[in-house]
């Protein structure tokens, strides 16, 4: 830091951290996963040219510019730099040399980093903040989908403290009952009759109004408030589901999204079962949806979890279906009831051909398997009138209803404008 204030010169720190290493040393295990690392310091060291640091005098400060931190976090330590571009190619050539293919004990692996940037005196004078914030770019660099590098900008720190204080008012939300369902209703598509309805969560903040989803739940899901929210949402969709029942209203299923987080909680059959208990509400009038991708994560173990909630006599959804990346061989291994098609197929099913196929073959795929199949997105009559006549069996979307309040739910099942 001295050399390159008094030279008028940049130096730059680079945090490096894997992408999706603790899966190598879960699946693998910690030698194969040690042994990654050993190769992954070799490219990096290997990877950092004379070039890239004027200042090099000898082999110590040479030794010193690549260092492991701990686990799977490296930093790298430029100096001698005159701008900020030079970076570019330093760690684009990092990135590049990480990510090529390696065979470890007859393993083909690839593994993937993601480079925060900081810059000294620019992003801080002092080494403290020199890795705070490189550390922070990081962390933006895996949220731009990870494999990539980002300059640390204050507005990554500024972001920082917002998520913070959002975290900070949702424990709050939790203790105040700041949170409300909302209720979309799920429709048979021959009859017209209200099958179900998804309960979505809202967040009615005292100060920045009605909140939606998208800006809360990543950071929830961050910072471990996912789980107590999940469960909320449960209780209190169970809890009104049996309240329109004991209203006389026709009896109908609501689903629940349950995140990954709250899946891999090895209590969550028993959590469901509370659930379900404490509101008196019979087991077939809840569906949990889950996501593509948990279905594929942990193979035996999802089959088991999913197991134990279908012995509740809970019905079981697959949400987004066709955009992950599972394998169609593995669906009649898990006990599921629903697929829910993504409504981004959906949405295009008017102008690409494309879309419609992949309907068609879901539709087909899944009644041969005896699944209820459910279309999201439903938006126009033209939607609905092409998945009636590809045999879809219910529809959800703005065309039948917005998500509504308990209270306006109520009143659109007890008066049904689309039962025929």
């Amino acid at each position: 830091m001295t050399k390159a204030k008094r030279n008028k010169e940049l130096l730059a720190l680079l945090f490096l951290d894997l992408d999706r290493f603790k899966r190598i040393n879960d699946t693998l295990g910690h030698d194969i996963g040690d042994k990654l690392l050993q190769k992954v310091a070799e490219r990096i060291v290997n990877s950092i040219r004379k070039s890239d640091s004027v200042s090099r005098v000898n082999m110590e400060m040479s030794d010193a510019c690549v260092s492991r931190l701990g686990g799977d976090e490296f930093t790298i330590l430029l100096s001698g730099l005159k701008k900020a571009e030079d970076l570019l190619q330093v760690a684009k050539r990092v990135n590049e040399a990480v990510r090529l293919p390696m065979v470890l004990e007859g393993h083909d692996l690839v593994v993937t980093a993601s480079i925060g940037i900081s810059i000294f005196p620019l992003d801080g004078e002092d080494i403290y903040t020199l890795m705070k914030n490189a550390d922070t770019a990081m962390y933006h660099a895996k949220e731009k989908g990870r494999n990539n590098y980002q300059f640390y900008k204050q507005s990554l720190n500024e972001s920082s403290v917002d998520k913070l204080r959002l975290e900070a008012d949702m424990r709050k939300a939790i203790e105040n009952d700041e949170f409300e369902l909302y209720y979309q209703p799920q429709i048979d598509i021959k009859s017209g009759k209200i099958i179900g309805a998804e309960a979505l969560i809202r967040w009615q903040h005292p100060k920045m109004g009605m909140v939606p989803p998208m800006q809360f739940i990543p950071t929830a899901e961050e910072c471990g408030l996912i789980i107590p929210i999940n469960e909320l949402v449960l209780q209190s969709a169970s809890r009104q589901n049996k309240k329109w029942q004991d209203m006389g209203l026709p009896p109908i299923r609501v689903s629940v999204n349950i995140s990954s987080h709250q899946f891999n909680n090895q209590n969550i059959d028993e959590t469901i079962e509370k659930s379900l208990q404490t509101a008196g509400l019979d087991a077939q009038y809840l569906e949990v949806e889950i996501t593509e991708t948990i279905i594929m994560q942990k193979g035996d173990a999802t089959i088991s979890t999913l197991q134990k909630i279908k012995n509740l006599g809970v019905r079981i959804a697959i949400d987004d279906f066709g955009t992950g990346y599972s394998s169609l061989s593995y669906l009649p291994s898990f006990p599921i009831d629903t697929l829910k098609i993504d409504r981004s197929f959906v949405m295009g099913l008017l102008n690409d051909t494309t879309n419609e196929a992949i309907i068609k073959a879901i539709i087909a795929m899944g009644h041969s398997m005896k699944l209820n199949i459910i279309a999201e997105g439903v938006e126009t009559e033209d939607h609905l009138h092409i998945l009636d006549s590809f045999n879809c069996d219910e529809a959800q979307g703005y065309l039948l209803s917005k998500p509504l309040p308990a209270g306006e739910f109520a009143a659109f099942l007890e008066n049904n404008p689309f039962a025929k």
